[in-house]
């Protein structure tokens, strides 16, 4: 079965952050679904240091036609410099779940 349903990830500084960006990119019919994980350790490389934060992760439900406005708004709402926009395909899902991704999404 073939979909065009995808997750993106997006970290996050903190839970009114995530609230904030997942009630726009809802609203905006941009993502079905938006869960925010709220607390997760990042460490990662960043001008040429290892840094340690505490984030936030949001899990996006989208469409592939949606992630063009969808990555947009992202990267006008986040507050970071070079925030992380992944979209992973979604291989295989539940049909009826799938379809209402689909249903509740406009690009």
């Amino acid at each position: 079965m073939s979909t065009d349903a995808v997750v993106v990830y997006c970290t996050v500084p903190d839970i009114n952050t995530g609230k904030r960006i997942a009630a726009e990119v809802v609203e905006q019919h941009y993502a079905a679904c938006v869960n925010i994980l709220p607390s997760i350790l990042s460490v990662y490389s960043w001008q040429d240091k290892i840094e340690e934060d505490q984030e936030c992760l949001l899990l996006i439900k989208t469409t592939q036609a949606c992630y063009p406005k969808l990555e947009q708004s992202l990267l006008a709402l986040h507050p970071y410099d070079t925030p992380e926009v992944i979209a992973v395909p979604i291989a295989m899902g539940a049909p009826d779940y799938l379809a209402w991704i689909t249903t509740n999404t406009r690009g």
